[in-house]
């Protein structure tokens, strides 16, 4: 058997419901252990990857970026296309903003928390935190959360819930 004829084989990564594409991209390159460029040049997509983790979307990502991203992620382009914001809504690069009591109900970083128009979580009532309610570091961004917790000082979203103000 020749060496050109084995095929690549990933793990597959189920998308929550309602996350950011960000998010799902950091998951998905831990759980196969890729850079942002080994990804990007697994889909043909060059650093696009990279600039998507930091919601730089602008050119939005088209029909056949996603297409491409797709056939590798095993997720349909229609599914990646929800886990970003939809046309004309504005985005917030940063602060990355996080609801607690969201992320301990679906370990994910929502779509919806960086749009210019959101105020706070509307299912909780709660405002959103920009920054770890302990040390005051800001959020990376979610590509880069592994276990849910604060990279300065391993605060856990699950405590920093008990930080939200209701607005």
């Amino acid at each position: 058997m020749e060496a050109e004829n084995i095929k690549p084989w990933l793990f597959r990564v189920q998308p929550y419901e309602g996350e950011s594409l960000s998010h799902f991209l950091g998951r998905f390159r831990r759980a196969n252990d890729l850079t942002p460029t080994g990804l990007g040049k697994a889909a043909g997509l060059g650093g696009a990857i990279a600039r998507w983790e930091k919601f730089r979307l602008n050119p939005p990502p088209s029909q056949q970026h996603l297409e491409a991203l797709a056939k590798v992620v095993g997720v349909d382009a229609d599914k990646l296309e929800q886990m970003l914001p939809p046309p004309g809504v504005g985005m917030k690069m940063e602060p990355i903003r996080l609801c607690a009591v969201c992320y301990v109900e679906s370990p994910c970083h929502k779509i919806d928390w960086q749009f210019k128009v959101t105020q706070g979580c509307d299912r909780h009532k709660l405002s959103l935190l920009s920054e770890c309610p302990n040390c005051g570091a800001r959020f990376k961004v979610p590509a880069l959360w592994l276990d849910g917790w604060c990279q300065r000082c391993f605060m856990t979203f699950v405590d920093m819930a008990k930080c939200q103000k209701h607005y």
